[in-house]
């Protein structure tokens, strides 16, 4: 969800030994890979001041149109799997892997997940915590809400353990965590044992 928290849930999940990977900077690095690709479809108008394409003002034309949104999609999300695959055999040999996906039912990697962590948080504290960090107009912010509203049937398609963790104005993440990764099994329970001394 817009907003949550997961990054900071994906900081917790690394003091607790795992190895993470932000999807979010690869759709960063995907969007520079297939510049072209994107400018050909989109226009010249999504560029920069120094050349190079301005995210905010390619979502600010793509979210709340399903067609855009699609079509950028179709040229992004290919190379955000290549990537992905890549930093998976980058990681062979590493037990504790965790994926910071806001798109997780679109990755390649979806049919082999293990669990999935849904990081929750009330709509008017996501809100302002979108306000506070993206400076957008709050037409653009609700159109970027909109465009998020059905992951959790997405989700739930997948024949996977679904876990929540509630991240709102008192809500102690931290050891909703754990008590998720104790239950994953004996194996995270002993991997993670050093780790909970952190919040």
């Amino acid at each position: 969800m817009y907003c949550a928290g997961k990054n900071y849930v994906a900081s917790l999940l690394e003091k607790r030994g795992f190895s993470t990977l932000d999807v979010d900077k690869l759709g960063h690095t995907a969007i520079e890979q297939e510049r072209e690709a994107i400018l050909r479809r989109f226009g010249p108008e999504i560029l920069g001041n120094k050349g190079g394409i301005d995210r905010k003002k390619l979502g600010a034309l793509v979210f709340g149109e399903s067609g855009e949104l699609a079509a950028l999609e179709a040229i992004v999300h290919p190379a955000v799997n290549r990537l992905t695959e890549q930093w998976l055999l980058e990681q062979e040999g590493t037990r504790l892997l965790a994926i910071n996906a806001a798109l997780l039912h679109k990755s390649s990697v979806f049919d082999r997940l293990d669990a999935i962590i849904l990081v929750t948080a009330p709509w008017f504290v996501r809100l302002i915590r979108a306000r506070g960090r993206d400076r957008l107009p709050w037409r653009e912010l609700l159109r970027r809400f909109r465009s998020q509203r059905d992951f959790m049937s997405q989700y739930s398609r997948k024949n996977t353990d679904i876990y929540v963790i509630g991240n709102g104005l008192f809500a102690k993440p931290g050891r909703r965590l754990d008590g998720i990764l104790g239950r994953l099994g004996a194996d995270f329970v002993r991997d993670i044992r050093d780790f909970r001394t952190f919040p």
